[in-house]
């Protein structure tokens, strides 16, 4: 992907500072960020890479932000709350309203545009499929699942497909856990660290995970290819146990000890740090049969290789004490 504006909303955070990498060398990107920005110069303070520009938006009123979609190749929007927080009221009604009004400002923008963006890839989540430890769920037969979180991709999926763009191509990818140097490699990192490397809960929960060049790779083919739209799952076609994940993890760090951490533990230790135990113990088995019927291939579809990439380019010092 070449010389082509790509507009990123909500890329302040590891998955949008990966797409800057990926596509900022030979791509004009603008990212728009809620975090605050240089007003001097429009860019962001804590930003890793040179090759975008960084706006300021409040992710649900229109403002000077929406001109930069004028003529857009791609639009990516993964805007939205964390959802590693307890799920107390005032929380809840926050990771709704993020994702659906930013969604749906994004989609004024777009219909106001004179010439709007050519593609639109809106970010989902995996977990919108049930707790499955019987079979994997794709994204052809697969079922919705309950609960708190599924409400909230049900939501913000119907949000972005209800948005009325006539000249732009929409997609959504229902993504599984994201591997890089960063992100959620970090908290794994820290209980390696204390040799709590092991199981969380009974292990048995499967994992679906993807590397995040696979995620840059999959926008890509999307954007490639004209005839494709509609609801993508972005996960390794070979997810794992969660035991199965944190063994692998332990052998390409050099760790020979890793105690597990059960349920109960997980209770308390995430009411102490403010998160929700589903996050580590919901059984998401999911396979990405769309995309891989288009002729799709992962890069890395194996978690070791996955894990050894992302090793060779981490310090030692990141996941062992001494």
């Amino acid at each position: 992907m070449n010389n082509k504006k790509i507009i990123i909303a909500g890329g302040s955070g590891f998955i949008g500072q990966e797409l800057v990498n990926w596509f900022g060398h030979n791509n004009t990107i603008v990212v728009l960020t809620r975090a605050k920005t240089d007003t001097q110069n429009n860019t962001y303070s804590n930003t890793r890479n040179d090759n975008a520009t960084y706006l300021q938006w409040d992710g649900k009123t229109l403002g000077s932000w929406a001109a930069e979609l004028e003529g857009a190749d791609l639009l990516i929007n993964l805007a939205g709350k964390s959802v590693n927080c307890r799920y107390n009221e005032k929380n809840k009604q926050e990771i709704f309203d993020s994702r659906t009004r930013a969604t749906t400002v994004l989609g004024l923008a777009v219909k106001q545009a004179v010439r709007p963006p050519k593609l639109w890839i809106n970010a989902a989540s995996a977990t919108i499929y049930r707790h499955a430890t019987d079979k994997a769920q794709d994204d052809i037969t697969g079922e919705i699942g309950n609960g708190f979180s599924v409400e909230v991709c049900k939501l913000w999926e119907k949000t972005f497909f209800e948005q009325r763009t006539p000249f732009t191509r929409k997609a959504a990818l229902r993504m599984a856990i994201a591997l890089g140097n960063g992100g959620v490699m970090v908290p794994y990192f820290n209980l390696l660290k204390f040799a709590l490397g092991g199981r969380q809960g009974s292990g048995r929960q499967m994992y679906s995970w993807v590397h995040i060049a696979d995620v840059c790779r999959m926008i890509e083919w999307i954007d490639e290819h004209d005839e494709l739209e509609g609801i993508y799952n972005c996960s390794s076609p070979n997810p794992v146990t969660n035991n199965d994940f944190m063994q692998a993890l332990r052998k390409v760090t050099g760790h020979t000890i890793g105690l597990p951490a059960y349920t109960w533990m997980l209770k308390m230790g995430a009411a102490v740090i403010g998160t929700e135990t589903e996050l580590l113990l919901k059984s998401r088995w999911v396979i990405p049969t769309k995309i891989m019927a288009t002729g799709f291939r992962f890069t890395y579809p194996d978690l070791e290789d996955a894990l050894n990439k992302i090793i060779s380019h981490t310090p030692r010092s990141k996941y062992h004490l001494f």
